[in-house]
């Protein structure tokens, strides 16, 4: 037993020797697009100079080589590659594009019954849902439990069907497109999960699980690129690369959340679905992640379609929000706009329910009566009229559109004119704005 012993650390200890001297007799041939290692001078540098990358054409790539005197080495030169698109969040909100469209896109799951499994009706998860980001930007998508926040992402990057709509990014249509094109597509839209623990494959290693999908997206030809660019993944959201060894049990919730968001980055996405990433962890975890978030956007100009529940998380990342309840949009404006002057009743009762950090403010608190309707069984007329403080005899026959009220402000009631389909005579009291009156007045 105790020579087993010793031939395994023989043998362990011959491998190290082995990989150590590779490492310096074996290097491989430099290439302009890789980034190489940095020193504190050379970071101070990109930021001096970070008005000048930003500045470049599209896909340009800046290299800047000087000498520095690093504390560990003094006599190092330090090449520093900045890749710079035009993908810099000022510079999109300038060029005011639509990176997504989603129109009326619809989701409905079939209940069957019987022993030939027929169709009995259909849960409508997403009903009738339309929205664009603008590239650059981030929409956060808020509501209850059960509204179908998470069913939308998923449709519109097809990991779900969908029913019917539409879904447009960069123009081309998403749900005809066919399956050798939406592989490709898979680059440019990515997706960051829910639950830290269960989408993480606990059988593979970090460094395996990133070195998988470089190979199957043919994104690095060489392992030393691979490798080269997993460390530098790991390091982007603030792990080390030694963690490439590790299982994702061997990590904390936060950790695990940062891979996720490591292995939606390495395909060099342009809009990500952040799927509720911080409700699983805890408050100091969240603004670390959320922080990440936003300096990652801020660095590759990224957009992002934020869904999440915690209205305050969401006025900390958004610029706009659009807020769901049951399948549908109930209303959609900035986020300034929402928390200051908020137009549709049940975002009233949303607002009401965040807790303040001063103890001594009070707040009226709206509270809902019921429970919330089933998709199976939506009531009539209004979805949110059994539930609704300021419900009207309308609310029960007519059912809203979602239109604009004012200037970049969509709402969803029948207390707005617009709201009204065409078909349908509007009330005198409602167009002359009495009965708005009247209910603000409460």
């Amino acid at each position: 037993m105790r020579f087993k012993k010793i031939r395994l650390i023989e043998s362990h200890l011959i491998n190290l020797l082995i990989s150590w001297f590779r490492q310096f007799t074996t290097q491989p041939p430099e290439r302009p697009h890789e980034k190489k290692p940095r020193c504190l001078n050379s970071l101070r540098f990109l930021r001096r100079y970070r008005r000048l990358l930003q500045g470049t054409n599209h896909g340009a790539i800046v290299a800047a080589t000087f000498r520095s005197r690093c504390h560990r080495n003094q006599h190092r030169i330090h090449t520093v590659t900045q890749r710079s698109r035009l993908q810099q969040v000022g510079n999109f909100k300038r060029m005011n594009q639509n990176l997504l469209e989603v129109s009326h896109l619809k989701k409905y799951f079939p209940i069957k019954k019987g022993i030939f499994s027929k169709t009995v009706g259909h849960v409508k998860a997403v009903d009738d849902v339309s929205f664009t980001i603008k590239a650059g930007e981030t929409l956060g998508l808020v509501g209850e439990s059960g509204c179908g926040k998470t069913t939308t992402g998923r449709a519109i990057l097809r990991l779900i069907e969908p029913t019917g709509g539409s879904v447009k990014f960069n123009g081309e249509e998403i749900t005809t497109m066919p399956a050798h094109r939406l592989r490709e597509m898979r680059r440019q839209m990515q997706i960051i999960f829910q639950d830290p623990y269960s989408s993480l494959n606990p059988r593979i290693t970090v460094g395996g699980m990133l070195t998988e999908i470089l190979k199957v997206h043919k994104l690095r030809n060489s392992d030393a690129e691979r490798k080269d660019r997993v460390n530098e993944l790991l390091e982007t959201v603030g792990l080390s690369p030694l963690h490439a060894r590790r299982y994702p049990h061997e990590f904390s919730g936060g950790q695990r959340q940062r891979i996720g968001i490591a292995r939606a980055l390495s395909v060099e996405p342009k809009f990500i679905v952040c799927d509720e990433p911080v409700s699983a962890l805890d408050v100091s975890i969240q603004s670390q992640v959320l922080n990440l978030l936003m300096d990652l956007q801020e660095r590759l100009g990224l957009t992002y379609l934020f869904i999440a529940h915690d209205l305050s998380v969401v006025k900390h990342i958004s610029d706009r929000v659009a807020v769901m309840y049951l399948g549908e949009i109930v209303e959609n404006t900035d986020y300034k706009s929402l928390y200051a002057d908020p137009k549709a009743p049940y975002t009233e009762a949303l607002l009401s329910a965040v807790p303040i950090a001063n103890p001594r403010a009070k707040r009226s608190r709206i509270v809902l009566t019921g429970d919330v309707p089933s998709p199976a069984n939506v009531p009539s007329g209004c979805y949110f009229h059994p539930r609704c403080p300021k419900v009207m005899p309308e609310c029960s026959s007519v059912h809203p559109l979602l239109a604009e009220d004012s200037p970049d402000h969509a709402v969803r009631c029948i207390i707005y004119p617009n709201s009204w389909p065409a078909n349908i005579q509007i009330p005198e009291r409602i167009t002359s704005g009495a009965q708005r009156e009247a209910v603000e007045a409460v």
